[in-house]
């Protein structure tokens, strides 16, 4: 609300606010992914000295980057920072890249996402390679995502650096699905590409290795997953691009030690003095890859979504099989859930349409014998859950 108040009075104070930023702007964007990149990436110029102006709770919508903004800003109405860097929503990442004129664009994937939204994959690409065309020094994209490369092929025009990360061939091999990429059609994958000097070639729990340039980089990871180590991988080659010979790897490693949980993506809350891990749902991909990198079945889980997810028929196409049963499901999409399990022969406990009810059913089970209880929520879930606990930071309490 902030922000929409404020772009109401005055259209052009994004445009004016960031114009004094001595290093610029940095998009990043991408279907999955935004928010964890995003923080990462702050922490780590951060740690090597730089002033960092971002959007922290993942508003990603003109409005919500705007309220960010006024958080920040004094009277003077700019903000005072070294560099901004900025999660953007893919659509309206176009208007607001023409607008803002960034400096440096992260791409980081191309995803099944809102198909109630964009419809189809494709316009998802034109959308970014809209935002990159903008990038006036440096754009980065994922070797890995066959869409991007195309992207990056398109945009080779001399006009800017093009940087990539990769991933080790055996680590995809290794992953149940894979990174869940769109796979691009008539060759579009095989557009040629420069090296990357950053790759991830060792994944362990939630730890990984990257080479950075040849040289080995241990760093510690958000939460569990291969999804996660491909995010840091995005965020240190654009660091290591902006920041040069000033890059510093132990800076990197320090920036990812003490790096906070963006709130909802592998969060862990402690309620009631038991910690719970809540695992959102985002999209297709968001999901399977959340539940491929679970340690072990979980001893308790709830699931909550609502009508955030509008057509929730993609649940078919998840591999359910790390789930062995559900305590819990709430929200309005609760009986397609439970029916989607069912079809798995994957018992389901209650299901309580109401999620306040739900919650508390949840919350009041025996501690589990093993591990954590384990939410599997969708974004407006997630919001309603944090604030309802009483954990009203960032976006959830503002």
């Amino acid at each position: 609300m902030p922000g929409r108040v404020v772009l109401a009075i005055a259209p052009r104070f994004l445009e004016r606010a960031v114009s004094r930023l001595p290093l610029g702007l940095v998009f990043v964007s991408g279907s999955n992914g935004k928010s964890t990149t995003t923080n990462m990436l702050a922490g780590i110029l951060r740690e090597h000295g730089l002033n960092v102006f971002t959007n922290p709770s993942g508003g990603n919508l003109p409005q919500g980057i705007a309220s960010a903004m006024l958080a920040s800003v004094p009277l003077d109405g700019y903000v005072h920072a070294d560099v901004g860097v900025i999660e953007v929503d893919e659509a309206y990442g176009v208007a607001l890249a023409h607008a803002l004129k960034p400096q440096a664009v992260l791409l980081l994937n191309v995803q099944i996402d809102q198909l109630n939204r964009f419809f189809e994959p494709a316009r998802v690409v034109e959308m970014l390679r809209k935002i990159g065309q903008t990038a006036d020094k440096l754009l980065v994209v994922n070797a890995n995502d066959d869409s991007l490369r195309g992207v990056a092929a398109a945009l080779s025009d001399g006009s800017r650096t093009i940087a990539s990360f990769d991933v080790a061939p055996s680590l995809i091999e290794a992953s149940p699905n894979g990174l869940a990429n769109v796979e691009a059609f008539a060759g579009a994958g095989e557009a040629p590409l420069a090296p990357a000097r950053v790759t991830v070639s060792e994944l362990r729990a939630r730890e990984a290795t990257l080479l950075v340039d040849g040289t080995p980089v241990p760093i510690a990871l958000p939460s569990r997953g291969l999804h996660y180590a491909v995010d840091a991988a995005g965020a240190v080659s654009t660091a290591l691009e902006l920041l040069g010979d000033r890059f510093s790897p132990s800076a990197t490693q320090s920036a990812m030690t003490t790096l906070r949980t963006v709130y909802g993506r592998g969060e862990t809350l402690n309620v009631r003095g038991e910690d719970i891990e809540i695992i959102m749902m985002k999209n297709p991909p968001s999901l399977q890859l959340n539940l491929d990198y679970l340690d072990a079945a979980p001893e308790q889980v709830y699931v909550a979504v609502d009508e955030g997810t509008p057509d929730p028929s993609w649940i078919y196409d998840i591999d359910l099989s790390s789930l062995d049963h559900v305590d819990v499901v709430t929200g309005t999409k609760a009986w397609q859930f439970a029916t989607r399990f069912g079809y798995s022969g994957i018992p389901v406990g209650q299901v309580v349409p109401e999620w306040r009810a739900a919650l508390e059913a949840f919350l009041s089970l025996p501690r589990p014998a093993r591990g954590m209880k384990t939410m599997i929520v969708n974004y407006e879930q997630m919001m309603l859950i944090r604030k309802h606990l009483g954990f009203l930071d960032l976006e959830g309490g503002e």
